[in-house]
């Protein structure tokens, strides 16, 4: 799937129990580490010490789990859950019946924390052969390799923004261009239904507003 320096070996499996034996875990979320997940194995701990890279400035440490699925989709809850429960970059590749999708989340530290994180936002590739998936270690830091994970995984929703600009732009970028383009579906949805004139009007208005905020975040 990912080939990687025996150094950064880990190739342990880990309890899903871990993540949702907590009080915290609601029912729900309990039920969809049982029923959707059929093990966890940390394979891979890409360091500056295991590979051949400097130790970045945000990124200490890169994880990468294998998650076997008992069916084709994930609840995105359970990543969120993993990624609130270990303090590094994680890169996911989740597996079911021979095929393998990639999952990364942009992941930040919080203000006055080492060790706690959020996640702004998550990239996927669509399912294909496992060694299909397109992913490289590419950089001469921990901080480029992870960059270059999230690019590469991300694809099309952050070609936009080019590779000159930074990682945390290009996110935000795309994170208002994905807001956009959702209040124009819902607006569009709303027009179809709308019987009055007036009202279809207005929204055709509002609609235009969007198609032009759109275009201006395209063109930035």
């Amino acid at each position: 799937m990912l080939t990687l320096p025996q150094s950064t070996t880990y190739g342990k499996r880990i309890p899903k129990q871990k993540f949702y034996d907590n009080l915290d875990v609601t029912p729900e979320l309990k039920r969809v580490f049982v029923e959707q997940i059929a093990q966890i194995i940390w394979h891979n701990k890409p360091a500056a010490g295991t590979l051949n890279v400097a130790a970045g400035e945000a990124v200490t440490e890169l994880e990468v789990f294998e998650v076997k699925l008992n069916q084709p989709t994930l609840d995105t809850r359970v990543l969120q859950r993993i990624d609130q429960q270990i303090p590094y970059h994680i890169l996911y590749l989740l597996t079911f019946e021979g095929k393998a999708q990639a999952w990364i989340g942009y992941k930040e530290a919080r203000q006055g924390s080492s060790n706690a994180f959020k996640v702004n936002a998550y990239y996927h590739t669509e399912w294909m052969a496992e060694d299909a998936l397109p992913l490289r270690v590419e950089g001469l830091t921990l901080d480029a390799v992870y960059e270059g994970f999230v690019r590469q995984v991300a694809g099309e929703r952050l070609a936009e923004a080019g590779a000159a600009e930074s990682l945390r732009d290009a996110v935000q970028k795309a994170d208002r261009r994905h807001k956009l383009e959702k209040q124009i579906a819902a607006l569009e949805k709303k027009m179809l239904a709308e019987k009055q004139f007036n009202r279809k009007i207005d929204t055709l208005s509002q609609l235009r507003m969007l198609h032009q905020l759109l275009e201006g975040k395209h063109h930035e």
